[in-house]
């Protein structure tokens, strides 16, 4: 499931500031992988999932200066979801002239989407800790030996078998271990990192 997490109330009004572009650079470089995703995971092509999240983008512009959290109803990934599901939907919505109109699976796609706004909540939530984890993957990768990331990798992103790994790299299982371990000790850091600048 994909869901936006609570972004920090610090970016959000460094965002509602027309004049801070580092501001806005770093939310786009969050929420915009994001919302591609989502856009991509509710059915919508290549471009136009890139269309849809720069619509969402500019939507949010044009409104986070009269957003205000006054409630849990009113949090802004709630907020976020609700205009990512909207443009989504409005984007299914429009049959172009050379695309024959749907019929009741279309009709039945479309209701589903509509009534699933809890399920874009989480899929925003997920998609936005995806993204974070890759920003950080980045970071983490050119901050430690290739060696270390090699057994990361391995054991990890591949899940090859430790023993393996190790016969692989020409290092100890225990040098796989602890090569593994500080990699994601690094990489939880990073993350967190991350989540507090914003």
């Amino acid at each position: 499931m994909h869901e936006f997490p609570e972004t920090r109330d610090s970016l959000l009004v460094q965002v509602k500031d027309p004049e801070n572009g580092p501001a806005w650079e770093l939310f786009v470089q969050i929420y915009r992988p994001v919302i591609y995703r989502i856009a991509l995971a509710r059915g919508l092509q290549d471009a136009d999932a890139h269309d849809l999240a720069q619509q969402v983008l500019m939507s949010v512009s044009a409104a986070i200066g009269r957003w205000e959290k006054s409630s849990e109803e009113s949090k802004f990934r709630k907020w976020l979801s609700r205009v990512t599901r909207n443009a989504i939907l409005n984007a299914l919505m429009r049959t172009p002239a050379d695309r024959a109109p749907g019929g009741t699976s279309a009709k039945i796609s479309l209701e589903a989407i509509a009534s699933a706004d809890s399920e874009t909540e989480s899929l925003v939530a997920t998609e936005y800790r995806r993204e974070l984890y890759w920003r950080a993957a980045a970071v983490v990768r050119a901050e430690v030996e290739e060696m270390t990331w090699k057994a990361f990798e391995l054991s990890v992103l591949e899940n090859m078998p430790i023993d393996q790994v190790a016969k692989e790299l020409r290092k100890s299982t225990g040098a796989v271990y602890s090569a593994r371990s500080r990699v994601m000790l690094r990489l939880r850091e990073a993350v967190r990192a991350m989540e507090n600048e914003q």
